[in-house]
């Protein structure tokens, strides 16, 4: 995907207060910004899994007449010719597009300023929430199992209910100040209220999403956003676990002292109790 596409189509929504309905047409015109000023309604619709009546009045909460005014828009904006049909089984399509996917997270990281605000966040906080729940838990427990290796108190959150918000308070009055909170789609409802209540707290949020127009989008501090696969029946979670693993090396790059001497620790503790083969 051309990335300054996708930041142009992009920047058409900066500032909008939309729907979560309205979030998801926004964000299949990102995901297909080299071919959005060439869709239809319907085809906008069948992509986001609207209805196309949701179409026109996502253009017109934007500020347009209708869908074919915000179309002519797109155009002007980004001049793109339609893509190319893709070759191959709908498999190959699926990893072609997460390649397309890191191939924009890679342009995205050429600018690091929000990973490195995020890192010095996280990485100063005593102990680290991390919070990741359904869809999100896996990649939570990822983050957190590496995360332990060089930050003394890592506290995973992949359950939800009335506890959550206990082991939140609890994690504050630890004297935790951020949480890393991973939120992909479908944008778990406890996920969010977790949030507001972490904010309420007096957290910092860093939030690891899918989409820059995702509804943590307006309740975190820094979001980190990377596109998940939608062409098979489940999501690819490649580019948000590919920006959790960038977000740990810049938490170890913002303290690198303590981050060597705990992970030396490790390897010892590691090669006395004969954890590893190898």
């Amino acid at each position: 995907m051309n990335g300054d596409a996708a930041r142009t189509v992009l920047d058409l929504f900066h500032g909008a207060r939309l729907t979560p309905t309205q979030r998801r047409i926004a964000h299949s015109l990102v995901e297909h910004a080299a071919k959005a000023a060439y869709l239809s309604a319907a085809e906008v619709a069948d992509l986001a899994g609207v209805s196309q009546p949701s179409v026109t009045r996502f253009a017109m909460a934007l500020g347009y007449e209708g869908y074919p005014a915000l179309r002519r828009r797109l155009r002007e904006l980004t001049g793109d010719a339609p893509e190319a049909a893709a070759e191959g089984n709908a498999m190959q399509l699926a990893v072609r597009a997460e390649t397309e996917h890191l191939s924009r997270l890679h342009d995205q990281l050429a600018r690091l300023d929000d990973v490195e605000r995020a890192a010095q966040l996280l990485i100063n906080s005593r102990p680290l929430p991390v919070l990741g729940l359904r869809a999100a838990a896996p990649l939570a427990g990822y983050f957190g199992y590496f995360a332990a290796k060089v930050h003394p108190d890592v506290r995973v959150l992949d359950s939800g209910g009335t506890p959550l918000l206990d082991r939140i308070d609890q994690a504050r009055a630890a004297g935790a100040d951020a949480l890393l909170a991973v939120v992909l789609p479908r944008y778990p409802r406890e996920s969010l209220e977790a949030i507001a209540e972490a904010k309420r707290a007096g957290y910092a949020v860093v939030a690891i999403t899918d989409s820059a127009v995702s509804p943590v989008a307006d309740r975190a501090d820094v979001v980190l956003p990377a596109a998940v696969g939608t062409q098979l029946v489940f999501d690819l979670h490649t580019g948000p676990m590919a920006m959790a693993m960038v977000l740990l090396q810049a938490m170890c790059d913002a303290a690198p002292e303590p981050v060597q001497r705990r992970l030396e620790e490790f390897e010892a503790t590691a090669a006395r109790r004969h954890i590893f083969m190898a």
